[in-house]
């Protein structure tokens, strides 16, 4: 690894959160290494690091040493090729920082690297599992291209976006897929009866609009357990495995995927009370949210919660689990593991950083 790539999974221990998600984002190895003030080795951060810590309600202003790992897997310069081998596989480990007599980091063995063997990680888990994705929408903001095309068969590169959310799930086992279609659904079928993809394929055909849960109802009776639900106007970079342990773990019957939005105002906040005092003024604040995705991981039971052949929402039917004294939870993962391409200017951003223009 040279000099300039091994900087860019160092931070320091004393930045912000936020500032480490943006860099972890950036960086293809998804793990960064935090130094203290002598370029010494203080801990390791990655996604799930900062998803812990946003549960346990921490600050994303937090110092990254709050945080890290302070007790990651490491090596000397003298390792043994096949401990490291072992102790790679035995615990998932895709990356080893190795250390001088400072624990300072001067090189990283990467998963490729040692095995050789054009795998740059471990193997995922299988899940096995069904995934529904919504492509009923009539997808208006994206005119005038549905006008012509459903939404779901827009082209991303040399794929439609359908094809490149099935994508992201096939690594993980995931191959039996429920379309819930309703607008052009006939050329949905047609495009995928002409494509004969190797995973396998169902319908849930409404006949009428059903709103963004309604047409799960179809389930009843067709799946058992848990499922995912994605809308197909996005795309997830996030481990699927850990989602699922996350949702399993919590004993959730809904888990919602939120993704952490940073905005950015421009301009002095004017705080007041008593018909006009200011009592504080907060120059060009930023403000962190947890948004809403459209993915979702849910338990069959709460299907039977969904009622026949009408609208109805995902949020009317998390409310109405949460009136029932069901666990809802949420799984956070960060901006850049969401791409979004509902509307115009989404579409234009992901097609840009997928790089298929």
């Amino acid at each position: 690894m040279t000099k300039s790539e091994l900087q860019g999974i160092l931070v320091d221990r004393n930045q912000t959160v936020k500032q480490a998600m943006k860099q972890l984002e950036d960086t293809s190895m998804k793990i960064l290494f935090a130094v203290d003030e002598t370029n010494a080795l203080y801990g390791s951060l990655v996604d799930g690091d900062i998803r812990r810590w946003i549960l346990d309600s921490g600050s994303v202003d937090a110092p990254v040493g709050e945080v890290c790992n302070r007790k990651p897997f490491v090596a000397s310069r003298d390792y043994d090729p096949e401990s490291v081998k072992r102790l790679m596989l035995e615990e998932r480990i895709s990356s080893l920082p190795i250390l001088d007599g400072g624990r300072r980091i001067v090189d990283l063995i990467t998963w490729d690297s040692l095995f050789g063997d054009g795998s740059r990680e471990p193997c995922k888990p299988q899940l096995e599992l069904p995934v529904v994705i919504m492509a009923g929408g009539m997808g208006t903001r994206l005119d005038p291209f549905t006008t012509i095309l459903p939404k779901p068969l827009i082209p991303l590169g040399e794929k439609t976006a359908l094809e490149m959310i099935v994508d992201s799930f096939l690594p993980y086992g995931l191959g039996h897929f429920y379309f819930s279609v309703f607008h052009k659904a006939r050329v949905i079928r047609a495009y995928f009866e002409e494509l004969q993809p190797d995973y396998q394929v169902e319908y849930l055909e409404e006949d009428q609009p059903l709103g963004t849960a309604g047409g799960l109802k179809l389930l009843r009776g067709r799946v058992e357990g848990m499922f995912l639900v994605a809308n197909c106007d996005n795309i997830f970079k996030i481990d699927y495995a850990d989602l699922v342990n996350f949702h399993r773990k919590k004993s959730n019957l809904i888990t919602v995927v939120a993704s952490m939005k940073q905005y950015n105002i421009p301009y002095g906040i004017c705080e007041i009370e008593n018909g006009g005092t200011l009592t504080r003024m907060v120059e060009k604040p930023e403000y962190s949210f947890l948004v809403n995705t459209g993915m979702y991981v849910l338990e069959s039971e709460v299907l039977a919660r969904i009622p026949d052949g009408r609208m109805f929402h995902i949020t009317e039917l998390i409310e109405t689990v949460k009136t029932d004294s069901g666990r809802v939870g949420v799984y956070p993962i960060g901006d850049e593991a969401w791409l979004d391409i509902g509307e115009w200017a989404e579409y234009k951003q992901t097609v840009q950083r997928l790089q298929l223009s």
